[in-house]
């Protein structure tokens, strides 16, 4: 379903140029749940942006479903959306979640909007009551719940999900990541998840590749990353960081005066 073969991403030019995205290499099944991870700044969201149609400045092959990313396919939009990191901001707050749904369908030509748009909400546990608010009436759980709605109206096969519960309190984290287990099952979704938490990749993935310096280092399943069994150093060094403040680990440190 999606297909990446030798991605580049260069910011800038000359002495100030800054490869991103090196030489990137991944292919995710139709169905299939796949994770980037990687510390900040690793190229990871660069990477989905690409995909997303929202970065044209690349060199390489992308393609999803067999529609090449950068062809500009009038295709590429029923085919594949994607979910920012934080609801707070891609949201427009001055249009209803009605509008926020019904623009997709409008710019697509699609009709019987109203009932897509009820539909989507109750598909993401949110009622008709929802319908007309603005998204500063919503929690910061139910504007990504209408985040998710909106990627969803175009019925696309791919969601690509940027950091989708980053921005969110830790008690509302876990409903979001288990309506998008459920919703991936009940649409056959092959999603492309980027996190740097990887409690979340393992929740939510089959495979994973990590990314370092914009390039990937290492390719597994999620069963190699729960026996904490990675075979490069940078991947156990992120698998360390993940388990927070060891008391021990820290007792061994040197300082200096």
């Amino acid at each position: 379903m999606i297909q990446v073969r030798n991605l580049n991403v260069t910011f800038g030019q000359g002495a100030q140029a800054v490869r991103a995205v090196r030489d990137v290499n991944f292919s995710v099944a139709e169905g299939e749940s796949f994770g980037l991870v990687g510390e900040s700044g690793s190229g990871k969201s660069t990477a989905l942006r690409v995909l997303a149609g929202l970065n044209p400045h690349w060199t390489g092959d992308a393609a999803v479903a067999g529609v090449s990313v950068g062809q500009r396919d009038d295709r590429l939009p029923r085919l594949v959306q994607m979910v920012f990191q934080d609801p707070y901001s891609s949201l427009h707050p001055r249009h209803t979640v009605d509008r926020a749904l019904s623009e997709p369908l409008e710019i697509q030509g699609i009709g019987d909007v109203g009932p897509r748009v009820e539909r989507a909400l109750s598909d993401v546990g949110l009622g008709p009551a929802f319908r007309f608010r603005y998204p500063n009436q919503l929690s910061g759980g139910q504007r990504q719940r209408v985040a998710i709605a909106r990627a969803l109206m175009l019925e696309p096969k791919v969601l690509l999900l940027d950091e989708p519960t980053s921005a969110l309190d830790v008690s509302v984290q876990a409903e979001i990541l288990n309506l998008l287990r459920r919703l991936r099952r009940a649409h056959n979704l092959t999603m492309l998840l980027v996190s740097h938490n990887l409690a979340v990749i393992a929740h939510m993935c089959d495979r994973l590749a990590v990314m370092n310096r914009g390039a990937i280092v290492e390719e597994m399943d999620v069963a190699t990353l729960r026996r904490q069994e990675p075979r490069e150093a940078y991947t156990r060094q992120l698998l360390l960081a993940s388990r927070g403040y060891d008391r021990e680990v820290a007792a061994n440190i040197v300082t200096y005066d």
